[in-house]
This record gives structure tokens, sequence and C-alpha cells, in this order.
């Protein structure tokens, strides 16, 4: 299925996502810089480091250009009134691909109703991040060498946390998955993502000891808590309930992984040189594979 805008993971089929793995692998070994002339616009009204720059530099290493504006909540017209309908339709007129970041959930839908060029969901409030599970699922291939038949438990905030949410719609694309979720109550998996794994009858449940689900574990997903975009008081109640250390890093299968979309908080708390040598630590890894997972989207949809 060819793309025309990448909005939300349930756009993704099997088909597609093993072809933009297969290209990933290729950009990996070599480039020949295939986008010249191409222009990239990273339009992020949301703080970014890794999203932001590893799209811009998916798009240098082929060949393109990068427009950006890294805070256009502050630096562009909206701080004069202007839509995102309205930016979206002038933007459009001076790139080829537009990279939107936004703290309203559905943005990126209403921005890809109105531009004439493809649009990439980097993040759409608390609504999904498409790119950051397909590079989350890249790097399980990568990984263990498979996506069916795993189990993978998902740790923190699942109630704010976008990340996890397109990861599960992915996930839904497989088959043998058993999700375990394991998160403080009042920061618990939304009831539509449940709804959403009956349908495609994906195995899951949800617990709150940490300690008893790392050894079963395929995959161990953690993430941060958003305190951006909770109470003070919600946040304080969830802060540091659910750790990596190096106590526990030992219930970890050898042959298990630890990811992470980063930046990692008080959730993760491990020497740098743990984090170096051991195997089943991958969240570097993970965030590297994202720059290859996100050249081959770009391509994709411009070529």
């Amino acid at each position: 299925m060819k793309l025309k805008n990448l909005v939300e993971a349930q756009q993704l089929d099997v088909d597609t996502i093993f072809l933009l793995f297969s290209m990933a692998d290729k950009f990996k070994k070599s480039v020949k810089k295939p986008l010249t002339k191409k222009i990239l616009t990273t339009l992020f009204y949301e703080p970014s480091t890794r999203t932001r720059l590893s799209f811009e530099s998916a798009m240098l290493r082929l060949g393109g250009n990068v427009i950006s504006t890294e805070n256009a909540k502050e630096f562009s017209s909206a701080v004069k009134g202007e839509s995102l309908e309205d930016t979206i339709r002038v933007v459009s007129k001076y790139t080829d691909i537009i990279i939107l970041r936004h703290y309203t959930g559905g943005s990126a839908e209403i921005a890809a109703s109105v531009s004439t060029i493809p649009v990439i969901n980097a993040g759409d409030g608390m609504e999904q991040h498409p790119t950051q599970a397909l590079l989350d699922i890249y790097t399980i291939w990568n990984e263990i060498g498979r996506l069916n038949n795993i189990k993978i438990a998902m740790v923190g905030d699942l109630r704010y946390g976008r990340t996890v949410r397109s990861l599960c719609y992915l996930l839904g694309k497989f088959e043998g998955i058993e999700i375990i979720f394991i998160s403080p109550k009042h920061l618990s998996i939304k009831d539509d993502i449940k709804d959403y794994l009956k349908r495609h009858k994906v195995v899951f449940r949800e617990e709150d000891e940490l300690g008893n689900v790392l050894p079963e574990a395929d995959i161990i997903y953690m993430t941060r808590i958003q305190k951006e975009r909770m109470t003070e008081a919600e946040y304080e109640k969830a802060k540091g309930v659910y750790r990596i250390t190096q106590d526990n890093l030992n219930l970890i299968k050898p042959n298990a992984r630890v990811l992470h979309p980063l930046p990692h908080t008080e959730e993760i708390n491990l020497p740098i040189q743990v984090e170096q040598s051991d195997k089943r630590i991958a969240y570097f890894r993970q965030v590297e594979n994202g720059l290859y997972i996100r050249m081959a989207l770009i391509y994709h949809l411009l070529e």
C-alpha cells in the first residue's frame, strides 16, 4: 500500500511495515542521496530532541534540505491567531513534506486534510506517535528476530503516553501477542485501546507489580511519567513507582530487551557502563533505528 500521509499507526499494514523495514536496512548500509532538491519542514509546536533531529538528519542523509521551526507555538503566526489549517496551507507551498508535532490530539489528521503534500504525524497531544511505534517494532524485529509470539510488558504512564497507544495499534496486526500493562491505577491504559486489542484478539492483562512480570517478558517497554500532561498531585503519586535498577535487572531474561521511547528520567536508574555493555538494554540502539526507519518513510512518501 502506497501511503500519502502517515497520521496514525492503523494506516500501516503488515506488507508496508516490512517494506519500510527492508528500505531501512538498505539505508543502514549505504545512501545514494536520492532526494536532492527536495525540502522537508519540521513544524513542531511541542519540544523535541530525538524526533525532530532524527527527521532532519534523515532528510539530509537522503540528500534533501531542511527548513524548521523548533517552537512553532511561540515562533510562528500561531501567536497572531493563525489557524493550523492556514499554517499548513501556507507551509505546503514552500516544501515537499511536513513533519508535524502538535499539542492537540487530531491535529495531524486536520493538517493532512488540507495539505497538498505529505504530512507525517510526529506526535499529536495524547493521541498518537506512529513513527515512534514503527521504529519500536523495527527495533524488536532487529533485536529478537520476530514480531509474532511476543510477550511485552508496557510500564509507566499508559494513560497520557501516546507512544504506548501507537505501539498497541501496530502490535494488533501480528499474531500471538500478549501485552502486560503495568501502571499506577490513575495512569492505566484507556478503554479504547483495550477495545481495539479485544477486536484484534490480542491477549492482555493488567498488573501492579513490576518484579512479578520482568522474568516472563520478552520486551519491557518502559515509559516516563508525562509530568507536563497531569496535575502535580498526579505526578507525585506516580513518580518513581516503577523503575529498572541494578537490583531488578537480574530478573530480566538473558534474551529479553528493555526499550524506552526516551527521554528516561527516574524510571530507569542504571549506570552508564551497564547501559553500554548489557545487550538487554536496547533503547539507544532503538534511537539509532529511528533514523533509518524515518529515512525509509520519507523516501516512501516522496518517491
